[in-house]
Parts: C-alpha cells; sequence; structure tokens
C-alpha cells in the first residue's frame, strides 16, 4: 500500500520495523502542501505482497517504485528500520537520491556477535510464539518507546499501525534487520543528510548518531528534546519544522 499526496519535488517515507505507511499520514499532509509526498509499505508488511529478507532487495523495491511513475530523483526519509533502507538506496542509487533525513537510526545492528544477534531474534519473537499476535507486541513495545513529553497522540496511533503490521513481514524483517551494517560506506555516502534524533531514545540514541553523522561527507545531527523513539509522532511540529527547513534549503 502507498499513501501519495501533493505537487512538487517528491519525498520518499519509509517506516520502521514496527511501522506501516499509514504512520506517515501527519506526515503526507505536512510536507505534501509544497511536495510530491509517498509513503510506502515495506514489502510483506500489507499482506498482499512477499516479504523480502534482505536490504538490498527492500532498498530495489523502494527505488522501482520512484522509477515506474517516472521520478528520477527524490528526497528519502526513513524512520529506524526505513533510515537503513534510506542509507541502503543512496549506496545502490545514489541517482535517484536527492537528500536524504534518517530519522532514530543507525548505520549498522547492534552487534556482529551470533550469540547475541539469535539473542535479539529469540527475545522478539517469542511472544509471537506464544500467540499473542501483532497487537499484543504492540501493547508491549511501543509504551517504552517514547520519551517523557511525547504528544498524547503517538502512543494509539504507532500502537495502530504495528497491530495491522503482517506477522510474517515482521519475522522475516527481524531477521533482515540483524544482517545490517553499511559503517564502511558511510564516507561515501555525498548526500546532504539531516539526522533527527529524539533525546530520549534508547534504541538509536543521540550518541551514536552524531557518530554517523561525523562519518557522512554532508551530514549534521538535530536532536528533539524531550521525546524517544517514535519522535515523528512525538513531536510532530518540530520534526515537521526541521524536515521541511532542511529540504527548502538551497
Amino acid at each position: 500500500m502507498t499513501i501519495e499526496a501533493g505537487e512538487g519535488r517528491t519525498v520518499l517515507l519509509l517506516h520502521g520495523i514496527g511501522g506501516r505507511a499509514s504512520i506517515w499520514q501527519p506526515t503526507v499532509e505536512a510536507l505534501g502542501v509544497d511536495h510530491h509526498v509517498i509513503a510506502m509499505d515495506m514489502p510483506g508488511y500489507d499482506g498482499a505482497s512477499p516479504a523480502l529478507d534482505n536490504f538490498a532487495a527492500v532498498a530495489d523495491a523502494a527505488a522501482a517504485l520512484l522509477t515506474s511513475r517516472g521520478i528520477g530523483q527524490a528526497d528519502i526519509v526513513g524512520h529506524s528500520l526505513g533510515g537503513m533502507v534510506a542509507l541502503e538506496m543512496a549506496v545502490r542509487h545514489p541517482e535517484l537520491v536527492r537528500r536524504l533525513v534518517i530519522v532514530a537510526s543507525s548505520p549498522a545492528f547492534g552487534s556482529r556477535d551470533p550469540a547475541f544477534r539469535e539473542g535479539f531474534l529469540a527475545a522478539r519473537q517469542k511472544p509471537l510464539d506464544e500467540g499473542i499476535g501483532m497487537a499484543g507486541v504492540a501493547r508491549m513495545v511501543v509504551p517504552a518507546m517514547l520519551g517523557p513529553d511525547a504528544d498524547p497522540g503517538a502512543l494509539p496511533a504507532a500502537t495502530a499501525a504495528m497491530s495491522t503490521v503482517d506477522e510474517g513481514a515482521y519475522r522475516t524483517t527481524l531477521a533482515m534487520l540483524t544482517t545490517f551494517d553499511r559503517r564502511a560506506d558511510l564516507p561515501n555516502i555525498m548526500q546532504r543528510s539531516l539526522l533527527l534524533g529524539g533525546e530520549s531514545d534508547t534504541t538509536a540514541p543521540p550518541r551514536g548518531m552524531q557518530r554517523m553523522a561525523d562519518a557522512m561527507p554532508a551530514a549534521r545531527l538535530t536532536v528533539i528534546p524531550g521525546v524517544g523513539h517514535l519522535l515523528p509522532l512525538e513531536a510532530p511540529d518540530a520534526f515537521h519544522a526541521a524536515v521541511r527547513g532542511f529540504l527548502a534549503e538551497a
């Protein structure tokens, strides 16, 4: 599924592992005033298409979405997992990427240790193995992602979106997440880039995002106070102002 609105230069929105295109609706409306905005479901997330198990294929699918519409270049905004896909697009399809906005994300999975990877996957999949479904997982994990000053609408919006994620796609994407590592490629990503972090984010802490910004030739970090990992929903006005300002820069 995609959500599309507006006219002008194209902005492609890529959601996180527990998101859907629908989670971007406020951003589609905010940016659609002066941009052509597309929010896409990750492959498999709507249950109507197969999930993909590697970042190259997901980045290629996002690139194909643009080229199928005759779009030669776009600004890419990626949150969390979507930020990883955005980095992958910048490496694999640099000609399609005008600017990058990387939100609450990382250039690599947390550890190369196989034991850490296995423990991570076991912990994330255990609730599903016990049968609570994606709605149950959403009720468990979303509250812990929020910062102290989160907008009251962030919790119900994020919970509703995650509850509709296809379980099989979520499991496949969890495994894919543990394979990501583009740290060595950061110095080669030449697009002007804005990194946005949440002050209280423990999943993608600002200190890690600062290291990523330092490794990229044309990147800077902005930290939004009082919010956590879901900052587009937690601080929508500050988020949209930062993105719109960055995209409008000469």
